[in-house]
């Protein structure tokens, strides 16, 4: 019994350590109940509870995971019954490692399409049981030496003069191969470092080099919302960010705040662009003035969503009304017909003149009569 206690809590330990936070769940036959907003890691399966006699429930393929938003497809043993969040040992070259099953079932031939990944073509590595007692006590050992390694592989690259930063190290669950993740703005010979790794640590090395969107994933920190950085708490791979996104949503090109920890541009800037986007759509050309009897007005701003453009007649930029696109279109259509409304501001939605134009960030109005 409490052997069996002693094994729960080295599980509990071990996944949560690998990016994971986890609570008992209810049923004694579920292992884990994820905890979504901190396991970016994690798929939620949602062919678990569909039942069909069409469907092969007993899929062979299970994706597993690993540190640093490593996962990989293996194959297991027809009478081998694995459930997710199960630790497995795995074929590895050399040797095996120790991993979590995220996906069991159905749902990871449909994982594997997403992905692009063919069973026929690729040589789907092995599961080759689940993790016995010693495996699980070898692989809280190397668990707890990735830091202190870290920290001397720091040191060793440091006395070598090498222009790399050391961000994390990853042991193989049977401790015969460490991978060090590393940054460089250059090409750096490690060949000295490897020697040096090798003859410290015992243990075949692997460098693998990652960029800084990686970095920032791995250090983690808080966000200028507040929040846990996206990358680190959730997002498991990077979509192209470009200053595009930005003029879309017309966001001032202040490259302080568009940049995140990283010093690339924020992935967020994506997230609400496709929305810009099709709203956009049904915008009239800007570049149009309106003519009235009263003179030209030319276009200052929008406000996307709430469907609005700002104009203020040529001279009085700092007298700007808001007048719905509908209108709009309404008075160019008027102005090809030769025909002009005695003003603008009866077009103009109430309470929308401002006195002065705000600091560059179209999106914050201020300044309200």
């Amino acid at each position: 019994m409490e052997e069996s206690k002693e094994n729960s809590l080295q599980q509990e330990n071990i996944i949560q350590s690998r990016g994971c936070c986890t609570v008992r769940g209810s049923n004694p036959e579920d292992l884990f109940v994820n905890q979504l907003r901190c396991c970016k890691l994690s798929a939620h399966d949602w062919l678990s509870e569909y039942t069909d006699a069409a469907v092969n429930s007993d899929y062979n393929i299970v994706e597993v995971r690993f540190k640093n938003g490593r996962k990989d497809f293996f194959s297991s043993p027809t009478d081998m019954v694995l459930k997710k969040g199960e630790i497995v040992a795995v074929e590895a070259s050399p040797g095996h490692d120790i991993g979590i099953v995220s996906l069991a079932g159905e749902l990871v031939e449909i994982q594997m399409k997403r992905k692009q990944v063919d069973p026929t073509k690729k040589d789907i590595k092995r599961v080759f049981r689940h993790a016995r007692t010693t495996d699980i006590e070898k692989w809280l050992e190397v668990v707890e030496m990735e830091n202190r390694t870290m920290l001397s592989s720091r040191s060793i690259a440091a006395n070598l003069n090498l222009e790399m930063k050391i961000n994390d190290v990853e042991y193989q669950g049977d401790k015969t191969k460490a991978i060090f993740y590393y940054t460089a703005n250059d090409r750096v010979d490690f060949r000295e470092l490897i020697r040096k790794l090798a003859d410290s640590f015992k243990v075949r090395i692997e460098m693998k080099q990652i960029g800084v969107r990686q970095e920032a994933a791995k250090v983690g920190g808080i966000g200028p919302c507040g929040r846990e950085l996206c990358c680190s708490s959730y997002m498991s791979s990077f979509s192209s960010v470009s200053t595009n996104s930005a003029r879309i949503q017309q966001l001032s090109l202040n490259p302080q705040k568009l940049a995140g920890q990283c010093g690339k541009l924020k992935c967020c800037l994506n997230y609400e662009v496709d929305d810009y986007i099709e709203t956009l759509q049904d915008f009239p050309d800007n570049s149009i003035p309106l003519v009235t009897k009263k003179g030209k007005a030319y276009y200052i701003k929008s406000e996307v969503f709430k469907k609005t453009m700002w104009y203020a007649y040529a001279g009085e930029s700092n007298n700007m009304m808001a007048i719905p696109i509908e209108k709009v279109k309404y008075i160019l259509r008027q102005n090809k017909k030769n025909k002009f409304p005695a003003e603008l501001e009866k077009f103009a939605e109430q309470n929308t003149q401002v006195d002065n134009i705000d600091d560059g960030n179209s999106n914050d109005i201020t300044g309200y009569i």
